[in-house]
């Protein structure tokens, strides 16, 4: 067991709630957790805080964003707070309303931020639609699918031009709003229209009118097990969840600034990250970036220039940078000192990667900087649980937020989190039989994460996360398979070159699994040129036999039949969101891809092991 103890290192100080958590048994195994500390007071509308800085900062840049040219465009809170009210009463002038919700197609952009907070203002509900679903899809079904159950009345996009394929697909009959390319003498209304709308006292009637309860926001699940489903999220839900965000990390409050690539079609970037910066009226500079060979280098620029004291990522984004600060030690140095706070969140980050950000802020600025994840989901709006103090490490999940009461309830050998509290969802748009299935007898969510206490008895020391239930399997000899923790080790111990793994077994002698290779790292280490295929890749002796090794040295470790993985394959194939088997944020659809790939499951367990099949014994 990893030790916790933040007074083996110095870590930069930060100011952040203590831990003090209640545990309560109940009748059947289960037993509710909540913070000692009480939620405290917090306004009930999303721009109440707009209107609030308008008037303290007024000239404070709220968010900002590179233009063609490279210098920033930057927004004021009075200038937003000036144009929301505009954009809003063009949005009534079109009689929208709580039944008639805005689709969002677009990037993170300070246009999407305007829309977004306009209609926020004015209590008409919003859906930021994955990019993806328009512009990484052959048949748009998924689009199709969210454009259904949604029923907008308008349609924003940033360029026309750019999703003008998907939209004449199916978008038929609804207004769209475009940043860019409109095309001429069309029924596209051009974006610089609704700001030439004079805002009038009903845009003040309208606000006031928004309750707790007022749907906010719709923001659709990635769709990683089925189709999408949009999660509702009130002002209420979203509001809580800032002040019990802000509640954790106090600092927040005394300085919030962020460049930030995370998309806002997630509750990540859009609830946490974006909502957190108007919440504690700090700047957001968006980072048109992300973990990809050709984004990372736009981030890299920024990280350059910018002094962020709080910087989110995912696992993928952290491990990039990496290379990144050994390479660059004035780049290293620059980061490390101003930054407060290192957030993680969306998928395990290996300790590996913990390690060297660790060790490069000891040597660079003499002090280790506080590494936080939490554990949460859309329906939580998003945040349930943080690890807010010194001295974790990788998959430590913390504690509860204050005003949150989570269940731990026994299920199929597991403890499953549930939640209860103003900040969770009230249910699905338009989706009865999801909201049957999503709530308990109690009113408890049903998160499907299963949990358990990092030291039995001692919930101060936190939770760490136990894979999910709906995953797991069990081998034909009865053994349950924890298919969320073996991957993650898989992984986690692969040195980068495997990126995702789908585990195999359920119903078979023994664990496989097709494994999905990093190819950067793996042409790397097999000395392959830079346009080497997919296949090229598979067959490389080199990533052959390092493939072996991992495999060999985590079957070293075993405690049992399902601990390791006997028999593993390098994935021949792309995964794809069309057929389903990766959702827009590139995870993987464990169910789709055995379902689609029947026959390289099958090969794993052949009684004669093919030349493609990695074995150990």
């Amino acid at each position: 067991m990893q030790s916790l103890n933040p007074l083996s290192a110095n870590y930069r100080k930060i100011h952040t709630l203590p831990n003090s958590i209640v545990q309560e048994a109940g009748e059947d195994g289960s037993f509710l957790m909540w913070s000692s500390f009480p939620l405290e007071a917090y306004p009930t509308r999303m721009t109440e805080r707009l209107h609030s800085w308008a008037e303290k900062k007024p000239e404070q840049t709220f968010l900002a964003q590179r233009d063609n040219q490279g210098a920033w465009q930057k927004i004021t809170y009075l200038q937003a707070y000036t144009k929301v009210r505009i954009l809003a009463q063009a949005l009534l002038n079109r009689g929208l309303n709580q039944q008639t919700p805005i689709a969002i197609l677009s990037e993170n952009s300070l246009e999407h931020a305007l829309l977004a907070l306009a209609a926020l203002h004015v209590g008409i509900p919003h859906a930021p639609i994955a990019p993806a679903y328009a512009l990484r899809s052959n048949d748009f079904g998924k689009l199709r699918h969210c454009l259904t159950l949604l029923e907008p009345s308008l349609i924003f996009v940033s360029d026309y031009q750019q999703y003008a394929l998907a939209l004449e697909a199916v978008a038929d009959g609804i207004e769209v709003v475009a940043v860019k390319n409109a095309p001429e003498k069309s029924k596209v209304t051009p974006f610089s229209e609704l700001l030439k709308t004079a805002p009038s006292a009903v845009v003040e009637e309208a606000f006031e009118k928004i309750s707790p309860d007022t749907i906010a926001k719709i923001l659709f699940t990635s769709g990683s097990t089925a189709q999408p489903k949009g999660v509702i999220n009130t002002h209420g839900n979203v509001c809580a969840n800032w002040q019990q965000i802000t509640q954790t990390f106090l600092f927040m409050a005394e300085r919030f600034e962020i460049i930030d690539w995370l998309p806002w079609n997630h509750t990540f970037g859009g609830n946490h990250n974006l909502g957190l910066t108007l919440y504690n009226g700090g700047s957001m500079y968006i980072d048109d970036g992300n973990p990809t060979p050709k984004g990372i280098e736009t981030t890299v620029a920024n990280l350059r220039e910018m002094t962020p004291n709080i910087y989110f990522n995912v696992p993928k984004g952290f491990e990039e940078l990496v290379h990144y600060f050994r390479k660059e030690p004035d780049l290293c140095q620059h980061f490390f000192s101003h930054v407060q706070l290192l957030f993680y969140a969306g998928a395990g980050l290996a300790p590996k990667v913990w390690n060297e950000l660790e060790a490069l802020a000891l040597e660079s600025v003499g002090e280790k900087i506080v590494m936080s994840t939490g554990l949460g989901c859309t329906e939580a709006s998003p945040s349930a649980m943080f690890q807010q103090q010194a001295g974790g490490f990788p998959g430590l999940l913390g504690i509860p937020v204050p005003g949150l009461e989570l269940k731990l309830v026994p299920k199929e050998g597991k403890l499953e989190a549930r939640y209860r509290g103003p900040n969770i969802t009230p249910g699905y748009w338009r989706n009865p039989a999801a909201n049957a299935q999503a709530f308990d007898d109690q009113g408890f969510y049903c998160s499907g994460d299963a949990l358990k206490l990092y030291e039995p008895g001692n919930p101060n020391a936190g939770l760490i996360f136990d894979g999910r239930i709906s995953e797991d399997f069990k081998l034909d000899t009865g053994t349950w398979v924890s298919v969320g923790n073996l991957r993650a080790k898989l992984v986690a111990s692969s040195h980068g070159l495997i990126q995702d793994a789908v585990i195999t077994g359920h119903d078979r002698p023994f664990v496989g699994a097709i494994l999905f290779p990093d190819l950067k790292h793996c042409r790397e280490l097999a000395d392959l040129p830079a346009e080497a295929t997919l296949g090229d890749i598979i067959q490389a002796p080199g990533v052959q036999a390092a493939l072996y090794q991992i495999l060999f040295e985590l079957g070293e470790s075993r405690t049992g039949s399902a601990s390791f993985v006997q028999r593993a394959v390098l994935a021949p194939f792309v995964p794809s969101i069309d057929t389903g088997e990766m959702t827009d944020k590139g995870s993987l659809n464990q169910r789709m891809i055995l379902q689609n790939h029947a026959d390289l499951v099958e090969l794993l367990y052949r009684e004669k092991v093919e030349d493609t099949v990695i074995e150990i014994h």
